[in-house]
């Protein structure tokens, strides 16, 4: 394993050229970063950028935090009224005496052409490096490197480490952002990696290397296991990575299906996807937990209104038209609840994403609620202008139904609902 020093896991073993080179790209914090790319005095400072803290906005979420921002309890799709009493405007406190500039931090507002625009930089050299590139985000991609490098090891490091390397560095000197990389001889190997020393990390997994690496680690470390899967795995005694790799897969296939094996392969360093480029996302969606479960209707408000801001612009942002919008809220101790109401045709309307996602919230009037989400479904892509449905108010076709088709709440999965 490599961090920034550059070392490797020991113990390697000879491997074959042959042998498949992941790297997982992960560009850290990527809107703060485009931020001071733009205005170089942000860097080292506190940094939120996210839409409604301008006068007179009502409602709104954080799109990304600095690393900095974070250590005062702020993170990504949280209220911006919770993200400013804990971390208050840097104008606001250099004005008001009662406030401490040294706990204050620069707020932005999502400026998405920019970030398209740096995004596209990036995406040009990684598709230089690689053959073969699936992008997930605009700021995450993998790249099967296994032509353009190999594990053989000089002067104690491999090759494939080298690549990445170079990879790191053309991205920082060409484009001027921090990236984090994990090189694995598979997917969900690299994509671990690449967490595992942010910011700007490089780790490198060698083949034999895997499941030793993922041993000690949290069992939701695991790619593809979330805060509901790590729960049951944990009320199964299953609290590590390693855990995970050394339970009977029978139990675990009876409990979680066909994705049990999955996580089970995946814990014990096995993974055949191939890396492929990504077809358009079916959904998109955004969340945002509580600190502790909270019956205050204000603030669920305020935070669906947040989250469905967040979800139109990303919409808008994909040139996506959506057909279904949907709210999550999980209510202790872990019942995942999805209501989802069906639009007459298909729309990008930020107001109706808000409306539509408030209406569905009234159902949990009172509840408890530890996290909320936000999702639009059904997508279309298209290049024409955006269509709006102006005056539409759920009539007889605003049935709402649990995520599943379902209309009982206490729904135990999500479907798709983080895609």
């Amino acid at each position: 394993m490599a961090g920034r020093e550059g070392g490797t896991l020991p113990g390697a073993d000879d491997t074959d050229a042959e042998t498949r080179i992941v790297c997982h790209v992960d560009i850290d914090c990527f809107y703060a970063s485009c931020e001071r790319l733009r205005d170089p005095d942000l860097h080292g400072e506190p940094v939120v950028v996210g839409m409604g803290y301008e006068s007179g906005e009502p409602h709104g979420a954080v799109a990304t935090a600095s690393y900095e921002a974070r250590e005062f309890g702020v993170e990504s799709a949280q209220a911006i009224s919770q993200a400013l009493d804990r971390l208050p405007r840097m104008e606001a406190a250099r004005e008001d005496p009662a406030l401490d500039p040294a706990e204050a931090g620069y707020y932005r507002p999502v400026d998405l052409e920019y970030y398209r625009e740096v995004a596209d930089r990036i995406k040009a050299i990684l598709r230089e490096c690689a053959d073969r590139i699936r992008e997930v985000s605009v700021d995450e991609a993998y790249l099967d490197v296994t032509e353009r490098t190999a594990w053989t090891v000089v002067d104690g490091r491999t090759l494939a480490e080298g690549y990445a390397r170079h990879v790191k560095e053309r991205i920082a000197r060409e484009v001027g952002v921090p990236a984090s990389v994990g090189v694995a001889p598979n997917m969900s190997a690299a994509k671990v990696a690449s967490d595992h020393d942010k910011p700007d990390g490089l780790v490198v997994v060698e083949p034999g290397e895997v499941q030793d690496f993922f041993a000690p680690l949290p069992v939701d470390a695991v790619h593809g296991v979330g805060p509901v899967t790590a729960r049951e795995l944990r009320e199964m005694d299953i609290e590590t990575a390693g855990d995970l790799a050394a339970a009977a897969p029978g139990p675990l296939q009876e409990r979680f299906g066909e994705r049990g094996r999955t996580l089970h392969d995946r814990a014990r360093g096995h993974d055949d996807r191939e890396v492929t480029p990504k077809g358009r996302p079916k959904s998109l969606s955004r969340e945002s937990a509580f600190t502790e479960a909270t019956d205050d209707a204000d603030r669920q408000r305020e935070t669906i209104g947040g989250l469905a801001a967040d979800v139109a612009d990303r919409a808008e942002g994909k040139g996506a038209l959506y057909r279904t919008i949907g709210i999550k809220a999980v209510t202790p101790p872990y019942d995942v609840n999805t209501r989802e109401r069906s639009l007459p045709g298909p729309v990008a309307d930020p107001d109706l994403v808000r409306e539509v996602a408030l209406d569905l919230l009234t159902e949990f009037a009172g509840d408890p609620v530890r996290k909320l989400g936000v999702r639009v479904s059904n997508l279309q892509f298209a290049a024409a202008e955006q269509s709006r449905l102006d005056g539409w108010d759920g009539g007889a076709d605003g049935a709402t139904t649990g995520g599943d088709g379902a209309s009982s709440r206490g729904q135990s999965s999500l479907g798709d609902f983080d895609a």
